[in-house]
């Protein structure tokens, strides 16, 4: 279809803070419109419906999905598709950069910066008590040190566990709450417990984080597509960018802990990083690090109160359409019947991969003291973990421009990166003295920054982006929540054990975390990698009507499941022609139960513009098509189940619609009152009303 009669939708100002398009923050000019003006026919059901049903992005000109197609014309179906959104993205960085040099780094903050600022904050208290641990130690052996008099190790060690403990809680609790009461409510009760938490640590120290994980991914992944009018294409080809990105601030929240921590004890202690260290030093310096951030957190308050009105939006959508008005139990239940193979890669991925990362963190100073060569210096510790930083942020964002890619993406990224983690730990397990040695210390350090670099560029990152993305919307925070806690309860054990074995039992003992973590992604991970979400929506009203072997369409290919659900059987339902026509029977319902809800608030007197309900992908032609096509009863409610049409020309592969004048008369024989089909037919959107049910 030539551009010239593509027509753009109605421009608006961008809302800051939420995750953007690839091509800048969402003003209405990503989705274009077909032409408007032709008269429908069902021969054009095609050209009418293909920007919906097959878009370009992942089918062919002849329909085939590009997971269908044979290895060397799928090489070079997806290479062409990423290269020319590749030239997108770059003449798009050129027009901003020619209209305003700077304007690349303003977009940046406005749409990574600000949806991962509560990620960075955290980040930032997360692996606080890791890097100021090596200062108390210095200043008070007598509590802290290897042999301390005055205080019990267990107390000491109390501080970490309680820490860890406390990010467990907060990451269950908080992942209810947003999908209890909203995803809006959860960030700003976390933001502000994180401030009050800050207070806190400025006048003494131990207090847990962790909510932060469950409902910024949550809402980072649902803002990114939930803008109605918006191109899905944008979801398919950049979700895992747009995620990572905002959650790769934790790692700046570490990087500026640890400058700042640098900075403030060359202030209070004349310029000079050597012990010894007074005590008006260490309280000014640890307490200020508390102080600074806890004013950003206050302002994160304000920010998700009054300037994120809709961040719950996708959610309310989903529980309208199954009359949910509360925490929805009957969603939490099907989900681990037919999930539960992915809540166990999930959570055991986390696991694993936590006792590699957080090991790694809070007990950083063991390992950099072997680095460093035992200097007694703090500074030279801190140092070298800020180099270590450094190393992770560039794992970070190579994980985020690849995280979408087909032929990459999160399966392999997650399998590779446990892979290298494992390798990089059992190599000097077992020739530790070697490496510890002058002559082995450089290979040491190699293997010690290059399990950084891969742990975030690999499953750090992707089990962040994945425990929500494999999950349906109302129990997304609920399942990411869990997963992230499953992981804390690795960074527990780590805690633990790093307290009670020396140096080399660690070496023995974590490496084969990462080879668990390896195995258990390739057997229960699937790769959702250019899968639309809304897809997997559409998948889950059918799971959710009792009617799962109904789904035809990709999210159950072959190339999405993961082995364990192949094995089981859940891709033998898939058949791209079926699901075609299937798409388009679920696109009726859905825009005549808006219809519908339409009338219904006319006859009652009320205005429904502005209302979600308006806000569809659908095009002029296509209410054209619907509205001439569809029989007038899918308009009432009559008690029925709604309409069982559908229901039975997908179970009898009959086609959903007749063509012609015919077409009418099917419908209305097959929709009467009386019909002893009552089963429900699931649909992408409509509501069911409490009359309906």
């Amino acid at each position: 279809m030539d551009d010239d009669v593509m027509r753009p939708d109605t421009h608006h100002d961008p809302t800051p803070g939420l995750i953007p398009v690839p091509h800048g923050p969402a003003t209405g000019d990503e989705a274009l419109q077909l032409p408007f003006g032709h008269t429908p026919d069902p021969d054009h059901e095609k050209a009418i419906f293909g920007y919906l049903t097959q878009p370009d992005d992942i089918y062919t000109k002849d329909g085939t999905y590009w997971a269908d197609l044979p290895l060397r014309e799928r090489i070079a179906f997806v290479n062409k598709v990423q290269n020319e959104e590749a030239k997108q993205e770059l003449k798009a960085i050129g027009r901003m950069m020619k209209k305003d040099p700077l304007s690349p780094v303003s977009w940046y903050f406005r749409n990574a910066v600000l949806p991962g600022a509560g990620l960075g904050l955290e980040g930032y208290v997360l692996f606080s008590i890791g890097n100021i641990e090596p200062l108390f130690k210095a200043t008070w052996p007598q509590c802290w040190g290897h042999n301390a008099t005055e205080c019990s190790s267990n107390w000491i060690a109390a501080v970490t566990y309680l820490e860890v403990i406390g990010i467990m809680v907060g990451q269950l609790v908080v992942g209810v709450i947003g999908d209890w009461i909203g995803r809006r409510w959860g960030l700003i009760q976390d933001a502000a417990i994180m401030f009050v938490g800050l207070l806190m640590l400025t006048a003494s120290w131990g207090f847990g984080v962790g909510g932060e994980y469950p409902i910024t991914a949550t809402s980072s992944m649902e803002n990114s597509v939930a803008s109605g009018k918006l191109s899905t294409r944008n979801d398919r080809l950049h979700r895992g960018r747009k995620v990572t990105t905002a959650f790769l601030m934790q790692g700046w929240g570490q990087l500026i802990n640890q400058a700042l921590l640098i900075i403030l004890l060359l202030i209070f202690h004349a310029g000079s990083g050597s012990p010894p260290y007074g005590l008006a030093t260490v309280q000014w310096t640890f307490r200020l690090s508390f102080a600074i951030p806890a004013v950003g957190t206050l302002w994160l308050v304000y920010y998700r109160t009054y300037k994120m009105p809709h961040a719950s939006r996708q959610l309310i959508a989903a529980k309208k359409k199954t009359n949910v008005t509360g925490y929805d139990f009957d969603s939490l239940a099907m989900t681990t019947r037919h999930f539960g193979g992915r809540l166990l890669a999930t959570a055991g991925c986390w696991f694993c991969n936590d006792v590699f990362f957080y090991g790694n963190k809070l007990f950083q100073a063991q390992f950099i003291a072997v680095i460093s060569g035992g200097s007694s210096s703090v500074l030279t510790g801190w140092i070298w973990n800020l180099y270590n930083v450094i190393i992770s942020l560039v794992g970070y964002y190579l994980a985020s421009l690849l995280m979408d890619n087909r032929f990459y993406g999160r399966k392999m990224m997650q399998q590779v990166g446990f892979l290298m983690c494992f390798i990089m730990f059992v190599v000097p397990a077992f020739k530790l003295e070697y490496y510890t040695s002058p002559a082995g210390i450089k290979s040491f350090q190699a293997m010690y920054f290059l399990s950084s670099f891969f742990n975030q560029f690999g499953p750090n990152s992707v089990t962040f982006l994945v425990a929500g993305e494999v999950f349906p919307t109302p129990i997304r925070a609920s399942a990411h929540g869990f997963s992230a806690c499953c992981g804390k309860a690795g960074a527990l054990l780590a805690s633990v054990l790093y307290n009670y074995i020396d140096t080399q039992t660690k070496f023995y003992v974590v490496p084969w975390f990462g080879l668990a973590g390896m195995i258990l992604t390739w057997l229960f991970l699937p790769d959702t990698t250019g899968l639309d979400l809304k897809e997997q929506e559409r998948r889950w009203s059918y799971i959710r009507a009792g009617k799962p072997e109904d789904y035809h369409g990709i999210a159950i290919h072959p190339m999405h499941l993961s082995l364990w659900e192949r094995l089981r059987g859940v891709g033998k339902h898939y058949n791209p022609e079926l699901d075609h026509k299937q798409k388009i029977e679920d696109m009726r319902e859905e825009w005549a139960g808006k219809e519908r809800m339409r009338r219904e608030k006319e006859v009652n007197g009320q205005n429904s513009m502005g209302d979600d309900l308006e806000v569809d992908d659908f095009n002029d032609q296509v209410h054209h098509y619907f509205r001439n096509t569809t029989d007038q009863g899918m308009f009432v409610n009559d008690g029925s189940a709604g309409p069982s049409t559908h229901s039975r020309s997908r179970n009898n592969s009959e086609p959903p619609f007749a063509s012609g004048a015919n077409s009418k008369e099917v419908t209305q024989e097959k929709i009467r009152p009386d019909s002893p089909s009552t089963t429900q037919t699931p649909s992408s959107t409509r509501p069911v009303s409490e009359k309906e049910q």
